[in-house]
């Protein structure tokens, strides 16, 4: 039985070794520019992964592509900026605040003001119709009626 484990362990090994792809750099610079484009950038078809993490074919075309543009000497600021201009903002993590991100920054601290205010809201109300007011003579007296009738039941 563990023969036939190592072998299936194995064969799991080489396969995830294959879909890695390795990109080789003339620097260790080069590598880690990289790294931190591919860790930066939004894999479009998936959307919650960075390119680097994803095994999507626009994913490894995108890696791809900042691999051969470091290596033919393009700073990150023109990767970005060939990216943005060919998918848009959305292919960013950080998008630029401008009049049309405007919401994706500001978007999420406006939904906590309005939550908190609703719950502060919520609060004070229930706490205001749940708090002890005396009762009027009428309404003691109709207790106490209420208890006694109670009482003689049991």
């Amino acid at each position: 039985m563990r023969p036939l484990l190592a072998v299936v362990l194995l064969l799991f090994a080489i396969a995830a070794q294959a879909a890695i792809s390795a990109y080789k750099f003339d620097t260790p610079e080069q590598e880690a520019r990289f790294n931190k484009l591919s860790q930066e950038l939004r894999c479009l078809v998936c959307q919650n992964q960075n390119i680097a993490d994803s095994n999507a074919g626009l994913a490894l075309d995108l890696r791809r592509q900042i691999h051969e543009m470091i290596l033919a000497g393009n700073s990150d600021t023109e990767i970005v900026d060939f990216m943005t201009q060919r998918y848009g903002d959305f292919v960013l993590y950080r998008p630029p605040v401008r009049a049309g991100t405007l919401l994706l920054w500001v978007g999420p601290f406006v939904l906590l003001l309005v939550g908190g205010v609703a719950l502060a809201w919520f609060v004070h109300r229930r706490v205001a119709t749940t708090s002890e007011t005396p009762l009027s003579a009428a309404e003691q007296q109709r207790l106490e009626a209420l208890v006694r009738e109670r009482g003689g039941q049991s």
